[in-house]
């Protein structure tokens, strides 16, 4: 049996555990949690999952390499491989949230309509987006910083788009005047992203 299969056979063998899972004690539900995240690990190191809170509908349960690509085919082969369960929506990737939004990293908050962007060219690499990111502090070399910045464009655009589309990204203090200055809200990132693959793709 292959490693998506013995993945998926214990999620089927722990189905009603999981439906259940708001309902259960809480240091049940973290050991169910860190039993699916240990069968996850086993399938392939690097991946984790997001549950989606319950609605009428059922639940959503998103698989995710954190933005590596190289282990985006995993993702990929293991969603494939899921079974038809009712309530259950198996996702591949981090999905973009909407827009206007306010990210927390670290002790960092990224609130996006105050956020914004202009492009830079990517020479080496032409296909591939260049982001000068115009935000509060943003002169910052903090590493933490720098991460909360990238994860805030991964909640905008996806991470599918984010790993493959974003060559260079740089962070620089907001001016004065951001659009004299020829920054664009970033609010408007995700149209322009799909303007961008547009144009690409017809090239």
């Amino acid at each position: 049996m292959e490693k998506k299969d013995i993945f998926w056979q214990w999620f089927q063998d722990h189905n009603e555990q999981l439906i259940a899972l708001g309902d259960l004690e809480e240091k049940e539900r973290h050991e169910l949690e860190n039993a699916l995240q240990y069968q996850l690990t086993k399938y392939h190191d690097g991946l984790v999952y997001e549950m989606g809170d319950p609605t009428a509908n059922g639940r959503t349960l998103t698989f995710s390499a954190e933005g590596d690509t190289d282990l985006f085919r995993y993702v990929v082969e293991l969603v494939d491989a899921a079974p038809d369960l009712d309530w259950w929506e198996f996702v591949a990737f981090k999905q973009p949230m909407g827009t206007e939004l306010k990210v927390r990293f670290d002790h960092y908050l990224f609130d996006t309509r105050k956020m914004y962007f202009m492009q830079l060219e990517c020479e080496e690499e032409p296909e591939m987006l260049g982001l000068r990111v115009a935000v509060e502090g943003g002169e910052s070399q903090d590493e933490d910083f720098q991460v909360g910045v990238y994860v805030t464009l991964e909640a905008l655009m996806g991470e599918f788009d984010c790993a493959t589309m974003i060559g260079y990204m740089e962070t620089v203090p907001v001016p004065e005047e951001p659009f004299k200055a020829g920054f664009n809200p970033l609010d408007d990132l995700p149209k322009f992203v799909e303007w961008f693959k547009a144009k690409r793709d017809a090239e």
